[in-house]
């Protein structure tokens, strides 16, 4: 109205807002009103002429389309917001059948462990280490379910493995580094089967005995180094078992190997994988 001269152009905007506010039927029904009121008010009674026709049908025109996108927007909108709850209860339908399994899983490991006490009450050394290993197994499920099950960070993994024995007695260095929970639970047993030599005969079981343990990445391969410092003097090494074979064989479906040194400081041990990319 401040501009007769420029007609219709008061109406676009109310046009844009009724429609994206009001819907469809709102934003239609609001450009014929401005068409009728753009050609009451801004023409008034001047004869129709060609340029008016030519107007009227410009306003028209451009009303639709403003209708057509602002309409179309809405329905993306909406269909989002639809596809949005459906995943929102998918995901909350997922979590509560992976916690239902975890906790099925949980308890027929604790069926698995009462069992094999009961077979296993004659034997108490194959019970001691079938005891330990399946404790350092629930403790790692533990971790990775705390993730939803995608893994766990290797810093978090030691600490549980490690934890037990002091945390002065041990030092980790290196970045966080999330681990694929197949490849956590290699390392899991691994860790476990180093920590409880070193309780056993390294530096756990000496009052000065220090652990270090370092990690890095080159690429996508994983570089840890154990290092046990001020253990009591190696002795004769005895033939390989469950935990020497384990040792060698728990990297191999990630292209990785183990190797072992026994030196008089203690036992210094390097591990090297691939972390998949996925």
């Amino acid at each position: 109205m401040i501009r007769p001269d420029v007609y219709f152009t008061p109406y676009f905007p109310a046009v844009f807002f009724a429609t994206a506010f009001g819907g469809l039927r709102i934003g239609i029904a609001t450009a014929v009103m401005g068409g009728l009121f753009g050609l009451t008010l801004n023409f008034g009674d001047t004869p129709t002429d060609f340029a008016r026709l030519v107007l009227s049908v410009i306003y028209l025109v451009v009303c639709s389309l403003t209708i057509w996108g602002v309409e179309h927007y809405r329905s993306v909108a909406a269909n989002q917001r639809e596809i949005s709850a459906q995943l929102i209860q998918e995901e909350a339908y997922r979590k509560l059948i992976v916690d239902e399994l975890q906790h099925r899983l949980k308890n027929k490991l604790s069926t698995i462990h009462a069992v094999l006490h009961q077979v296993l009450q004659d034997q108490p050394q194959v019970w001691a280490s079938i005891d330990q290993r399946m404790r350092a197994l629930s403790a790692t499920d533990d971790l990775i379910a705390r993730v939803d099950g995608r893994g766990c960070d290797i810093k978090d993994l030691l600490q549980s493995e490690l934890g037990p024995y002091g945390h002065a007695r041990f030092d980790l260095n290196g970045d966080r580094l999330f681990l694929p929970a197949k490849l956590a639970v290699s390392l899991a047993l691994i860790f476990h089967e180093l920590a409880t030599n070193a309780g056993k005969y390294g530096a756990f079981s000496a009052a000065g005995g220090f652990l270090q343990v370092s990690w890095s990445m080159i690429e996508d391969r994983l570089n840890i180094a154990w290092d046990e410092m001020e253990g009591p003097p190696i002795g004769e090494i005895g033939a390989a078992g469950f935990g020497s074979k384990l040792l060698k064989t728990a990297l191999t479906p990630f292209e990785g190997k183990t190797e072992i040194t026994f030196l008089k400081t203690g036992i210094h041990c390097t591990l090297q994988c691939r972390i998949p990319a996925n």
